[in-house]
């Protein structure tokens, strides 16, 4: 067989091989960037659980998968094909994945798993299916003897697309400009391309289609009203009414309450926020080295002078909108931008409290926020003598397995701790923990009409 035989069919258009490899790239590029920007836009609403984020992820490569399989199909009219899908992709992303839109789709639907579902399979999916078809139909025109090196050569720009994608998006577009900025780049990275792809390029309705689409993008992701989002989070103040309450503020992350403040002399604050402070002035707590894992609204330490506050968040940004937007003065203590199990596992500093105060949405704490090893780490980063608090959102009754399991946990590495319930009217409550890093770790015994102890264990503990 010739080489000419086992190049296959000629190519349909003429164009440039670099291009052919930039449409490559670009849909790489922005593939990958609508998955991680969807992931981010769910966080409020479901968390980043790992039971959000796989199925997720999941249903994207099912979807790239039957992309594949598509564009494999297609016979003819390459270059149409594919203009056509990334102007349809690119409208889907500018707008689908816009803050308002997806608000919106949350606040309208319910239950949540309805929305997560209409999000996914309504946006995100047929952007991976369209993009999917990419590969398959750009490797027909693509100049090379062997299918394979065609394949090769397609297939090598669009995961350098998604590999630098991921990369700056995470890294440089969510950190410094925002969500809405990541999507406006996904978005316009393949605006920027669709009129220049067809045996046509660059004719009217291919750059009228562009220009219209650019332009709702525009206004979708700056010109709407937008919550305050960083690559970790969404935040958002505002001055709601309750009973005691002397025009109280809330600081919203990811649709949490994390703090309230309101204008009495002096403040007063989340309820649990007010019970962990008297805690302190009970237990006579001055003086003393306090790490907050997990910053809310930095109202722990407001105005208060006696001891000495390492607030520890995974949001660089977090400090300057609670100054800015909620407390409206500086933090009192030192803020560190770091993990929070990252934090107690390698610091070298010891504390005489930790106070565990993080959650990434809703009820949910991160699922490696929970574990043993995690409270391990959280008294290894205690001083000998030194106290835990952990704030926690439970059932009332302390009845269901999270509930259960959770705390069980907690007292596997500290021995048995303090449950204070501060809401019995309420299904769901804040719950305080209260552990000692030298507490006894001996196995109980339980009393029994056989075997009772309980006179001489009352001798031993006085």
């Amino acid at each position: 067989m010739s080489s000419a035989e086992n190049a296959g069919p000629a190519p349909a258009s003429a164009l440039p091989g670099a291009l052919l490899f930039v449409m490559v790239f670009v849909e790489g590029f922005s593939s990958l960037g609508a998955e991680i920007i969807a992931l981010r836009r769910l966080v409020p609403y479901m968390g980043s659980a790992i039971t959000v984020t796989a199925p997720t992820i999941g249903f994207f490569l099912l979807a790239l998968a039957l992309g594949y399989h598509a564009g494999g199909r297609v016979a003819g009219d390459y270059l149409a094909r594919v203009r056509r899908n990334f102007l349809i992709s690119a409208a889907l992303i500018a707008f689908g994945l816009a803050g308002p839109v997806v608000d919106a789709l949350f606040a309208a639907l319910q239950p949540v798993l309805l929305a997560y579902l209409v999000f996914v399979l309504g946006v995100l999916c047929p952007v991976a299916w369209l993009l999917g078809q990419t590969v398959p139909i750009l490797t027909n025109l693509l100049r090379h003897e062997h299918v394979g090196a065609r394949s090769g050569m397609a297939l090598y720009w669009s995961t350098l697309g998604s590999f630098l994608g991921s990369l700056s998006l995470s890294l440089l577009v969510m950190q410094w400009l925002g969500v809405s900025a990541a999507v406006l780049v996904c978005a316009g990275m393949l605006l920027a391309v669709a009129p220049f792809i067809g045996p046509a390029p660059g004719g009217g309705r291919e750059w009228f289609a562009a220009l219209s689409i650019g332009l709702g993008a525009l206004g979708a992701n700056l010109l709407l009203p937008q919550h305050t989002e960083t690559a970790y989070a969404t935040y958002r103040v505002e001055q709601v009414r309750l009973p005691g309450l002397q025009q109280p503020r809330v600081f919203w992350v990811n649709n949490s309450v994390a703090s309230i403040i309101d204008r009495h002399e002096p403040p007063r604050y989340s309820r649990y926020i007010e019970r962990l402070r008297a805690r302190f002035e009970e237990m006579g707590l001055r003086g003393r080295r306090i790490a907050v894992l997990g910053a809310g609204g930095f109202t722990l330490s407001h105005r208060a002078e006696e001891n000495e506050f390492v607030y520890v968040d995974i949001d660089p940004a977090i400090r300057e909108l609670a100054e800015r937007d909620f407390l409206g003065e500086p933090i009192r203590g030192r803020f560190v931008a770091d993990d929070a199990r990252q934090f107690v596992a390698t610091t070298r500093e010891r504390f005489d409290v930790v106070v565990v105060d993080a959650y990434s949405a809703l009820t949910s704490i991160p699922a490696h926020l929970v574990t043993r090893e995690f409270w391990r780490d959280t008294r290894r980063a205690l001083a000998p003598d030194g106290i835990l608090f952990a704030n926690l959102l439970l059932d009332a009754r302390l009845a269901t397995p999270y509930a259960r399991n959770l705390l069980a946990t907690i007292e596997a590495e500290y021995g048995r701790c303090a449950v204070e319930i501060l809401f019995h009217d309420r299904s769901l409550s804040n719950v305080l923990v209260q552990c000692f890093a030298d507490a006894p770790m001996d196995e109980a015994v339980l009393y029994s009409d056989e075997r009772n102890q309980a006179d001489l264990d009352v001798l031993r503990s006085r």
